[in-house]
């Protein structure tokens, strides 16, 4: 994938390897987020955390790594940096000694915390900004929080599943956790985010991921 300027192999578990940079981006981890539903009464099982974790630990052995920068949302509410479990909490300490780690704040999880790795609000990497929330106006953006989803319809069959999108000015990243949803790119809260003309969809597939034509895609 080919975006500003730079590089990058899109990963179907939703990750992006910056090769140059040594670098997996990753985006809305929500860790944490079926415990937070069981402490306000819904009694889920509490097991997205570690199969996140798995997963993200699976791409960094695999890439080789040298940097892990989180898009935000990494955690479902604050105080789920309290609430790991011994073995999540030991996989994570393992994980954050494999890589440098920088974790960027989202709407979810906006303060420090004490876990390893550094805290910030964004960062700047190479001439592209890494933040969580995408916005107008910035090129070189790259962001998480919308969660994108493409629908497509062929041969008389439609099929949703996350995505990568960009427009060559901004890209928006799916969501890495294992309990969260998506939104079509079609619906409102995208509106006016891309220049449709220039806009490149990358999809999810089991094992690998697949360009989609935007011509392909429908609302829903």
């Amino acid at each position: 994938m080919r975006f500003a300027g730079h590089n990058f192999e899109p990963l179907p578990s939703g990750a992006l390897f910056w090769h140059a940079q040594r670098t997996l981006l990753v985006a809305d981890l929500h860790l944490e987020k079926m415990s937070s539903f069981a402490r306000r009464g819904q009694m889920l099982p509490p097991y997205d955390t570690g199969m996140t974790l798995a997963r993200l630990e699976a791409d960094m052995r695999r890439t080789g790594a040298q940097r892990l920068v989180a898009l935000g949302d990494s955690f479902h509410r604050d105080e789920g940096t309290t609430t790991l479990s011994d073995v999540d909490r030991a996989r994570l300490d393992t994980m954050t000694d494999m890589a440098e780690w920088l974790w960027l704040s989202g709407n979810h999880d906006p303060r420090p915390h004490a876990l390893g790795g550094q805290c910030l609000p964004e960062l700047e990497l190479d001439g592209l900004l890494l933040t969580h929330e995408p916005r107008r106006g910035t090129v070189g953006l790259v962001a998480g929080h919308l969660h994108p989803a493409a629908h497509i319809y062929m041969e008389g069959r439609s099929t949703r599943r996350p995505c990568f999108v960009h427009d060559n000015r901004l890209m928006i990243l799916p969501a890495y956790g294992s309990s969260t949803g998506s939104i079509n790119i079609l619906s409102t809260p995208f509106f006016g985010l891309f220049h449709l003309e220039a806009l490149e969809v990358t999809m999810l597939g089991r094992d690998r991921t697949y360009p989609v034509s935007p011509k392909r895609l429908v609302r829903g």
